[in-house]
């Protein structure tokens, strides 16, 4: 697994997911401190990984991320860990469309493309 607080290539994420998945790769992303972690097998092992390093629970949510798609397509809000009843959210997308723009932003800003 990647933390990744600082800017990535696109070719760097496209090799990490034709290493694992072929054509995606898992993320956490924190949007407190607008970090991600990739590259774990599951989203859980990646939150498992932030929660050490002091994130908190409540602000961390799993995506899939393709790096060959373009726009807003090249992101998946599809994850076990972002199912939080006592959050309100009971999908295992992002249903409040602010914190899914603000991943879009974080990924965005972390991924040079």
């Amino acid at each position: 697994m990647i933390l990744v607080d600082k800017e990535i290539s696109l070719e760097e994420l496209k090799k990490i997911a034709h290493q694992s998945f072929g054509n995606l790769v898992k993320a956490v992303v924190d949007v407190e401190k607008e970090i991600m972690v990739i590259g774990g097998e599951l989203h859980s092992d990646e939150e498992e990984f932030l929660l050490r390093r002091g994130s908190r629970q409540e602000n961390l949510w799993g995506i899939n991320i393709y790096p060959d798609l373009e726009n807003k397509e090249w992101i998946e809000f599809d994850s076990v860990i972002n199912l939080r009843p006592s959050l309100g959210n009971l999908t295992r997308g992002v249903d409040n469309p602010e914190i899914r723009e603000k991943i879009y932003k974080i990924v965005d800003k972390l991924v040079r493309r």
